[in-house]
């Protein structure tokens, strides 16, 4: 496999470099062929036919984002919709639009998504069901600086330890980027594409295409984005430029309606500097190859099986001369990841009333290491995992329901670093987890539902490897124990009136052996691993009202609350008061959107602790951003977006932003400052 893998990669880099550079050209043509010709013809469609073809070809309007809950903990968004803010460029800064989620902005690209103040491991991330790792120690790249939000179909985000049927952990919950299979009937073809445009040299391409007949379909999707370094709202320029390109390819073979046989290969590559420290991302090259079998109606008991097995390998090199001034000496460091993961799941009807899911997952990853001239890459740690889970729906009536799960996961680890005093140790831990959730249907009107859920989480590679961390007793923090959750949700989905929708949620949580990441009184300047108790509360709420059939509004609010019981202080890198109102109109042609984001100041913190992505840097003021959007159908299925984010060009930063750094050419700030105004421009061709 390692064989296999550096020969594909070194022989068809060329390829894929030069196919980038063609990208922004072809995909000018593709607008150019699909657009142009149907916007000169004549429309001689029946009223019929067009009725019928508006569910395929027509585009949404542009979306001011604050989406409301569609079930019970559970938040789906079209990835591909026209959004406000700004469309996103990966899955951080798209989730960042989702209330409840926060970001830590390290630069211009690759920030690390926070919900409910947890981020990290504790935040499930899932692509298309697989699991990427990034290879920095540093967290460069997390998860979400993999995808490309566009390219999926829908983002799914299901809140707290609710669910136990995609992988452990998920203390805080978790993310699926998902793309979607729909069956073709006779031979078609579907078009997605996109262009845009923006300040600080904003420039994105995509475009997804696929087609295919009842026996099979294949699927090409190629993304671009790049930006110079921005500036904030005083005009100082912020070091964050990035560029990263992708492209994947999916074959499919459908021999009957039940039955899908599914092959995917994705590489992609990029670069991207950094405000908060002293080396910038010089490459992020991934590759992935993934196989799934799905059956469906196998039997009046067994309604479907599926089977997905999958390998990621992450190859990324930082460096301190590619993208900024050095004055000092060169420095280069190159960790890669390999992740190799499976997933066997079944559904079944017990019965008219109960449904079960079970399954097993396993995933295992591999982490070297090398720097400066040394040629040969270290290897200085392993994880695998293997999991098994059921999930129970029980019906008790037509107006009342009980979800149930339980997993078990068997987690292994080995430190292969030389010079520590877990040099070459292996540990191993059974990790538990489980739920139970009842819910409560008020005829058509809304839903009620309350759940407990608990969740065992390992201690993960930044917490325990990277970075030399070190714990209270040893100069390594291999020995760090799991972190339990126990938790309860409860919340509502309601329609007021027919025009008025509620959609709140709120949460406690217990956390014992909750990891600490402590520089206030680090060893040896290493960071030090802490586990201590803490609590943590908070919650989502929305409230949509819809004006006329043209007119709506939104209002929502995200809070979380936490204390570090076993210092007695705040628990740390928990942001603030975050709410977002919202107008928006559309009659089918023009639309309009505003958005006014309001954040309160942040008194509560504990200078120098906090986790893997950041630590607090003291108290924060408040702030305020407006945001205009609007748009024009050309046509049902070409519609020009344009918008401003930060219309007053407000100076700000974040609570949980990263500290800046001394970067030469640009003025240091205590923290990374936010985008200031930002104008953008996007087209969308769905065919």
């Amino acid at each position: 496999m390692l064989l296999f893998n550096l020969t594909w990669h070194s022989s068809f880099r060329p390829f894929f470099s030069i196919l980038g550079r063609l990208f922004v050209p072809l995909l000018a043509g593709c607008f150019l062929l699909a657009a142009l010709p149907a916007l000169a013809e004549e429309s001689v469609a029946t009223e019929t036919a067009e009725a019928k073809s508006v569910e395929h070809r027509m585009l949404k309007p542009v979306v001011v984002t604050a989406p409301l809950m569609s079930d019970p903990l559970t938040v789906v968004v079209d990835a591909k919709a026209p959004r406000q803010p700004v469309p996103a460029h990966d899955g951080a800064d798209y989730l960042k639009t989702i209330p409840g989620f926060w970001v830590v902005r390290k630069g211009g690209s690759n920030g690390d998504p926070v919900f409910r103040g947890m981020a990290g491991s504790r935040l499930n991330i899932l692509s298309n069901g697989e699991t990427i790792l990034g290879g920095c120690g540093g967290r460069m790249d997390p998860p979400t600086a993999y995808i490309f939000p566009g390219s999926y179909d829908s983002i799914t985000v299901l809140k707290g330890p609710q669910s136990v049927v995609w992988g452990p952990g998920s203390s805080a919950g978790t993310v699926l980027f998902e793309r979607h299979f729909k069956p073709y009937t006779t031979p078609d073809y579907r078009v997605f594409s996109s262009l845009m445009f923006g300040s600080f040299g904003r420039n994105d391409q995509f475009l997804d295409a696929e087609t295919g007949d009842p026996g099979y379909y294949a699927r090409l999707i190629g993304t671009r984005s790049s930006m110079d370094d921005y500036q904030d709202g005083d005009g100082r320029r912020v070091h964050s430029s990035y560029m990263r390109w992708s492209i994947g390819a999916t074959l499919g073979f459908t021999p009957d309606e039940t039955t899908r046989l599914e092959m995917s290969t994705t590489v992609s590559d990029g670069k991207a500097a950094y405000a908060d420290r002293m080396m910038d991302g010089a490459k992020f090259a991934r590759q992935n190859l993934s196989l799934r079998f799905e059956k469906k109606k196998i039997s009046a008991l067994i309604d479907g099986v599926d089977a997905h097995v999958y390998y990621n390998y992450v190859d990324h090199v930082m460096d301190n001369y590619s993208l900024r001034e050095q004055p000092g000496p060169q420095q280069i460091s190159n960790p890669d990841r390999r992740t190799v993961g499976m997933r066997l799941a079944g559904k079944l009807n017990v019965s008219s009333l109960s449904q079960l899911k079970l399954g097993v997952d396993q995933q295992s990853n591999w982490h070297r290491f090398r720097s400066g001239n040394n040629l040969t890459r270290s290897p200085d740690a392993t994880f695998s995992n293997h999991g098994l889970f059921a999930e129970w729906t029980q019906s008790l009536s037509t107006a009342h329901w009980l979800v149930a799960g339980a997993r078990a996961d068997f987690w292994k680890a080995e430190d292969l670093r030389n010079g520590v005093s877990t040099a070459k140790e292996t540990r191993r831990n059974v990790l538990p987890g489980g739920f139970i959730r009842y819910e409560h249907e008020f005829s058509n009107e809304g839903m009620l539902f309350v759940g407990m859920g608990h969740s065992t989480r390992s201690p993960d590679f930044w917490e325990t490897i990277s970075q030399n961390k070190q714990s209270e007793t040893s100069d390594s923090a291999f020995k760090t124990k799991p972190e339990k959750n126990t938790q309860w949700d409860i919340g509502t989905l309601y329609h007021l009136t027919p025009k008025l929708q509620l959609s709140a949620s709120a949460f406690f949580s217990w956390m014992n052996d909750y990891i600490l990441i402590d520089n206030s009184r680090a060893l040896k300047a290493a960071l030090l691993v802490r586990n201590i108790r803490a609590t943590v509360y908070g919650g989502e709420m929305g409230l949509g009202y819809a004006f006329s059939p043209h007119w709506r509004s939104h209002a929502g609010l995200a809070y979380v609350h936490g204390n570090n019981t076993t210092d007695k202080r705040p628990l740390a890198q928990l942001p603030p008061l975050d709410t977002r109102f919202t107008l928006d109109y559309d009659d089918g042609t023009w639309s309009f959107g505003a958005l006014w984001r309001l954040v309160a100041a942040q008194k509560r913190f504990d200078k120098g602790k906090g986790n893997i992505v950041g630590q607090d840097l003291g108290a924060t003021p408040g702030f305020g951003v407006f945001s205009l959007s609007g748009g024009y159908r050309l046509r049902k299925d070409l519609l020009l977006a344009v918008g401003v984010d930060n219309l007053f060009n407000k100076t700000y930063a974040e609570a949980i932003s990263r500290a800046g750094s001394m970067v030469s050419g640009f003025e240091q700030t205590t923290r990374i400052h936010e985008p200031g105004r930002y104008f953008w421009l996007k087209l969308d061709l769905k065919i």
